[in-house]
Formats: C-alpha cells, structure tokens, sequence
C-alpha cells in the first residue's frame, strides 16, 4: 500500500501528474507518449474508481480484474500489452519515489500475443503480377519483372535483392551468393524464368544509370542510396498488382517471399531445406509457414467438401 495512506481521484490525478513530469523532464518523453501515458492512466483509474479503488492504492488483484476486463472488452492483445506497460512504468515510478512500499504490477503478466500469419498470394496471383509485367515491355516493366521473378524463385529478401552487386552471377552459373542478416551468406538458385528475365533487363539496365558512372549494384538508382529503395519497389509493385486485378493491399516485395516458402512447402518442399534457403538462423522462424499451409487446407476442406456444405 501506498506509505502516504489512501488516494482518492484527486489523490490519483496528482500521482499521475508527477509521473508525467517525470517522463518530460527526466526521460524527454515526446508529447504523443506522455498523452498516450495519460489517457492509458486515466482509463485504468476510472476503472479502479467504478471498483472503489484509487490507482494509487490497487494491489495486484484488482490490477489482474482490470486487465481481464481488457480482454472481455475485446481489445487486441497489443493494446492490452500498451496499457499494462504504462500502468507497469507508473507503479514503479511510484516505489521509486517512495510514494509506494510495494509494485503492485510486478507480478502481472503481460497478455500472449498471437504471431500473425503471413499474407500470401495464390501461385494464379503471382502469374497475373508476372503477366502484368511481361505486358509492359519499357524499361521498368522489364526491370519489375526481373525482380519479381528473382524475389519469387529465390525467397531473398527485399533488402537482399535490392543491394545485390553487379554482375550478381557469372558465366553460366545458377546461383546467386547472398548475404544476408548478421553477414551470413548463403546460395540462392535461380529459376530459368528468372535468369531469363535477368539477361532481359541487363540489356536495358544502362537506362537507370548517371550518365557517364558505373555501379556496382544490379538495380541501379540516380537517387542518394545508389540503389533502387524498397520503398519506390513497394510503391511500383502496387500499382502493377492493380494492373493484375489483385487488391494493393495484399500485395508487397516481402509478401513475394512469403508466396516462395508457402507455395514450396505445399509442394512438399523438408523444412530443413527451406529454413536454408530462406536464410532463417532458427528453424522456429521457418516453421511459422507449417501454420499458413494448414489454415490453407482447412479453408479448403471448409469451402470444397461436401460435408461442410451440410
């Protein structure tokens, strides 16, 4: 319990007004974190009161009833997770300070966040971005098909695709040396759609470079990275998932890696295999796409048999 006795509305509009200066002054909190703070606070304290609790004075069980209330309400697992570390940060201000002789939200476990599944595209989706792209024969459209089926047939990530050196693979060899999160490098083999696709925009590559400068990446750009950004490829591959008649929404550079692994697996592709090339340091990270096939299958049973239909 708190050491100096009782805390009423006003008691808790005082507490939480310290904390605050304490977040501006001594940890240089931005405005939008110390409102955030406040109306999180604030919220938890006109609970407690509906309970005939002052913030000030809530031990760990009415805290764990708040926090339960949460999830009746149906707020999502990460605004759960938002409000308790506000209330966390507040109770621990105040043992700091001695305004408390206990941390009442020590104990309280913060709710499980679900992982979210990646998004995917159907392999009929991914002809039709290929399609669009095959339709435009400038210099961008070949440059745009060259990425998507490098980023399809291999499962690089985008900033790997992005940043590969130039030329990125010599004479006649299949496989591109990537390297990828904490410089581990690895073998990354290509299709011969992408090969080809490659040799067609090499032939116009000359279009995006400074007049007069070589470069040493693939996908050249006169921007400041010297390279073409992730964000110009998101905003390009958009539009062309609008030329194809798949929604934007659902479609970018890093949902193509998600298409590579799932559409893999589902062909029966050892996880162990996949896990390598897809440059996951641990299996676990890999396995999330176990999950996407099997939700995969069950809509399909839910949608195809006859039973479902019952």
């Amino acid at each position: 319990m708190a050491e100096q006795g009782p805390t009423g509305s006003g008691s808790d509009a005082r507490l939480i007004a310290l904390f605050l200066d304490m977040m501006t002054a001594e940890r240089n909190a931005a405005a939008n974190t110390v409102a955030a703070y406040r109306r999180d606070l604030q919220d938890a304290a006109g609970w407690l009161a509906g309970k005939g609790t002052g913030l000030g004075d809530a031990d760990s069980d009415k805290l764990r009833a708040w926090l339960a209330s949460l999830s009746r309400d149906g707020l999502a697992a990460s605004t759960q997770a938002r409000k308790l570390s506000a209330v966390r940060r507040f109770y621990r201000f105040l043992f700091n300070e001695r305004l408390r002789a206990d941390d009442p939200a020590a104990a309280l476990d913060a709710p499980k966040r679900g992982r979210p599944l990646p998004k995917v595209l159907g392999i009929d989706e991914i002809g039709a971005l290929l399609d669009a792209a095959r339709e435009d024969g400038s210099a961008r459209g070949l440059r745009m098909l060259c990425l998507i089926e490098m980023l399809y047939a291999a499962g690089l990530r985008v900033s790997e695709l992005l940043t590969l050196p130039f030329p990125p693979v010599r004479g006649d060899q299949r496989f591109l040396m990537v390297r990828g999160k904490g410089g581990r490098e690895r073998l990354a083999p290509l299709s011969p759609e992408a090969l080809a696709a490659m040799e067609d925009y090499l032939a116009v590559r000359g279009r995006f470079l400074t007049k007069g400068a070589p470069s040493p990446h693939l996908f050249p750009s006169r921007g400041k990275a010297g390279y073409l950004t992730r964000q110009h490829f998101a905003l390009e591959l958009k539009k062309l998932a609008v030329a194809a008649g798949i929604p934007p929404g659902r479609v970018s550079p890093h949902v193509l890696r998600h298409a590579f692994a799932t559409h893999l697996l589902a062909g029966g592709a050892d996880l162990r295999a996949l896990q390598k090339l897809l440059g996951h340091a641990d299996i676990a990270t890999t396995q999330i796409y176990t999950h996407v096939q099997d939700e995969t299958l069950t809509r399909l049973v839910e949608d195809v048999h006859p039973l479902a239909r019952r």
